[in-house]
């Protein structure tokens, strides 16, 4: 098992297969333009597949698919398929906003994905116009139901922020119950295109459960045996449980296992992280399995990153970026670097 400089493994991967979007979401890509990665850059699924195989010869078991939006990526079920048939991945999902989920959920199903993750910040369909510039809630819903229907273990995804949502935890908790589906709730971050983030729109974790605890009782913390897993879960008394992702108010850099591949090819060691490591040119230029390999391996090997422990420790704090840094390198921008 290849570990890094503070003894973490290379363990999971999150996969970008495309850095467009369906939907506008303000704590993502609140602008009006934007500058996309160019077409002949990205990796072909072929590219994306060898690349997750080298990546799993070095204790890689986790795989997410994420984008932008990964169902826009044409035939995503083929990809699927062909990561489904590497050995080394013992769990591989995605994570999608919903919109084209209804008629992709069984073809995905049927070429080998585990499981998916719901992008559901709001249960009001007037809410999700002003958040992300969307008229579209009943697709999601119906991408949901598509999902259970087909059978995939299912997690909802909601991004928490202050005068914003706060006000449906609750209702998304039992959304989440009558749904068979675990509810994440997940901090506001000031990363990537979240130009408008200020602290006092972070709801926090203790906040959170301060809800949560008032209207349901005492809630108990769920051992989950994975230390390196992003959410901490709770248990509520009558046993439905949920997770929190506190990123901002409370970092788990000290065990993250994450790495993320952007559509084009660039290794980011940390969501945070201000540069990547060029994958796409030696794999396009002749590198073999073993050398793009032993590249990977001795930067893992080097890695430091603790970006969100960093970020907690900055004195008034503001977004990691303006619109102006973001467009001077999109791979800056959280819709590229898969979230």
């Amino acid at each position: 098992m290849i570990t890094d400089r503070l003894q973490r493994p290379l363990g999971s991967l999150r996969v970008s297969v495309t850095d467009r979007c369906n939907l506008r979401c303000r704590y993502c890509m609140p602008e009006q333009e934007y500058v996309w990665l160019p077409k002949q850059s990205i990796l072909t699924f072929e590219e994306i597949a060898r690349l997750v195989g080298i990546f799993t010869s070095l204790g890689v078991g986790k795989v997410r698919l994420t984008g932008g939006e990964p169902l826009l990526r044409h035939d995503l079920a083929s990809l699927t398929a062909m990561l489904a048939r590497i050995a080394g991945i013992r769990d591989l999902a995605m994570t999608t906003n919903g919109l084209l989920l209804a008629r992709q959920a069984e073809p995905l199903r049927h070429a080998g994905l585990g499981r998916i993750t719901v992008s559901l910040d709001t249960l009001r369909p007037t809410r999700m116009q002003d958040l992300a510039r969307s008229d579209r809630h009943a697709d999601v819903l119906a991408g949901i139901a598509a999902a259970r229907a087909a059978g995939f273990p299912l997690k909802l995804n909601t991004v928490v922020m202050r005068g914003v949502n706060e006000d449906e935890l609750v209702d998304l908790i039992e959304f989440g119950r009558a749904h068979d589906a675990e509810v994440r709730f997940i901090e506001y971050m000031d990363v990537g295109g979240a130009t408008g983030w200020s602290a006092a729109q972070v709801f926090s974790q203790r906040e959170i459960l301060e809800v949560l605890s008032a209207r349901y009782g005492p809630i108990t913390p769920v051992a989950t045996g994975d230390s390196s897993a992003p959410a901490e879960r709770f248990r509520l008394p009558d046993g439905a449980t949920f997770g929190i992702v506190a990123s901002t108010t409370a970092p788990f850099c000290r065990s993250c296992d994450r790495s993320r591949l952007t559509a084009d090819g660039t290794w980011l060691l940390c969501l945070y992280a201000e540069r990547g490591i060029d994958l796409r040119e030696p794999l396009r230029s002749g590198a073999s399995d073993a050398e793009l390999a032993e590249l990977i391996a001795s930067t893992w090997r080097g890695r430091t990153d603790r970006g969100a422990e960093e970020r907690l420790g900055v004195a008034q704090r503001a977004p990691l970026y303006q619109v102006d840094g973001l467009r001077a390198d999109p791979h800056r921008e959280m819709h590229t670097r898969g979230g």
